[in-house]
């Protein structure tokens, strides 16, 4: 149930949305300029652990943006549609969900790499901008070839690079690496097999022997699997899995077959707290890697839950959730949608005022979230510094942060750190770009 505020001097009128399509009102939307923004959420079946949390999130946020006046006096509105991480819901409510009202959508974020891989080639044609919040295709990370498609702020290459790093570091330096055996074990879909080029190239000039290991989703069957990582006795295993009952299993998984957790380091995807409670004792010391950190200290995070959940107005059945790795997530990915809004609406000259998508885009690749920007917005330390451009559409030359698991939270054991090497994982970004480009015909745009 969701209340329509029409007008404070209307009486209030009360409606039932059907689950799949949901729109949100501000008051006085009627006599005000709009801006839209589509929820292409996945709440239902094994993944609905993140959805729940980033979408609600991201809803929260929106509503707490209307709660403090709009976007310069510009409401949000909002529409829903559940894609339950599947490729082709996804597609499908990309189509419902592109146009509301007359308007049409400005920015699109399926929460998922295959989602993302079957809308990925409308985004030009249909001037939406395609919002990978660490996930999704990595070269998209080249703006030349990719204008419509960002990964703000971090990818999968540069992420599975921090990660080999924090492994050199735990061995004593890059010399060491040599002869050393890592397992990826991964999810059988785009997004488990989406790190391999990196992955394959840094373990290549290091010496290292990797061993990739595949499951079939939605994961839950991995008894073979870890007694293979048995057999093969290796020195770490990195774990690219997704949905809380996958990435619970695997920590079972580990525990049965008595692989040190403190030899294990899951995906942002598995780095929740949803994905540790349920594996009980068996979580304890395993690492994690972030794009975002929990936590109910961030001021920004600390008003939503006083404003919009003391209103009652929160998305969350259960609002302990605010400040969780999930919903602050969701937050950062909807705080740089709200960003680059306020950027469209000054470089041309629209503020109070909706923007197209053209001019989102341009609001979006102009994004400068420095740290004192992110203090004034209330979230320093939640994520890392970054700024994009018409080229560079990762920023922060891919910062990540580790945490481990220590039974009941999560603990920030390293700082934002950057691949050792960034502009060879840039390299390799822009070398697959282009091979893209020339198999498809494309003519990279000029970036000044």
């Amino acid at each position: 149930m969701f209340k329509y505020l029409l007008n404070t001097s209307l009486v209030t009128a009360v409606a039932t949305i059907a689950a799949l399509s949901t729109t949100a009102l501000p008051d006085r939307a009627v006599a005000q300029e709009t801006q839209y923004f589509p929820i292409a959420s996945s709440r239902v079946g094994p993944y609905s652990a993140m959805g729940t949390g980033y979408y609600g999130a991201q809803i929260d946020y929106i509503n707490y943006v209307n709660m403090n006046g709009g976007v310069n006096g510009v409401m949000l509105t909002w529409q829903e549609c559940e894609t339950e991480y599947n490729a082709v819901k996804t597609v499908e409510c990309y189509q419902r969900l592109l146009e509301k009202d007359g308007q049409k959508m400005v920015v699109f974020d399926t929460l998922g790499t295959p989602g993302a891989y079957a809308v990925i080639n409308r985004m030009a044609e249909d001037e939406v901008v395609l919002a990978q919040y660490g996930y999704g295709r990595t070269d998209a990370a080249d703006g030349r070839v990719w204008p419509w498609v960002f990964n703000a702020a971090g990818h999968y290459w540069s992420q599975i690079a921090v990660k080999m790093r924090f492994m050199a570091e735990q061995e004593g330096g890059v010399e060491n690496m040599a002869g050393k055996k890592i397992v990826h074990m991964h999810i059988d879909s785009a997004f488990g097999r989406e790190p391999l080029p990196a992955m394959r190239a840094i373990a290549e000039e290091w010496g290292v022997d990797l061993v990739e290991i595949s499951i079939p989703p939605p994961g839950l069957e991995q008894q073979s699997q870890w007694l293979q990582v048995r057999r093969e006795q290796p020195d770490w295993v990195t774990f690219w899995g997704a949905g809380s009952g996958m990435n619970s299993t695997g920590m079972t998984n580990a525990a049965r077959v008595a692989f040190p957790r403190e030899r294990l380091i899951y995906v942002t995807f598995g780095a929740a707290e949803e994905d540790m409670y349920p594996a009980g004792d068996s979580a304890t010391g395993t690492y994690a890697m972030a794009n975002v950190l929990p936590g109910m200290e961030f001021p920004l995070v600390a008003s939503i839950k006083e404003q919009v959940y003391g209103a009652g107005e929160g998305n969350l059945a259960d609002e302990s959730r605010v400040g969780s790795v999930y919903w602050n997530r969701g937050l950062g990915a909807a705080v740089m949608w709200i960003e680059a809004l306020k950027n469209a609406q000054e470089m041309h000259d629209k503020v109070g005022q909706a923007v197209t998508g053209a001019e989102f885009r341009a609001g979006y690749e102009a994004l400068d979230m420095s740290e004192a920007r992110l203090e004034e917005i209330g979230i320093k330390g939640m994520i890392a510094p970054f700024a994009l451009s018409c080229e560079n559409h990762e920023g922060a030359d891919g910062r990540f942060a580790m945490m481990q698991w220590d039974g009941t939270k999560f603990v920030q054991v390293t700082d934002w750190e950057a691949p050792l090497d960034p502009a060879y994982i840039r390299g390799l970004v822009e070398e697959s770009a282009a091979k893209f480009a020339a198999d498809n015909g494309l003519t990279p745009r000029e970036c000044s």
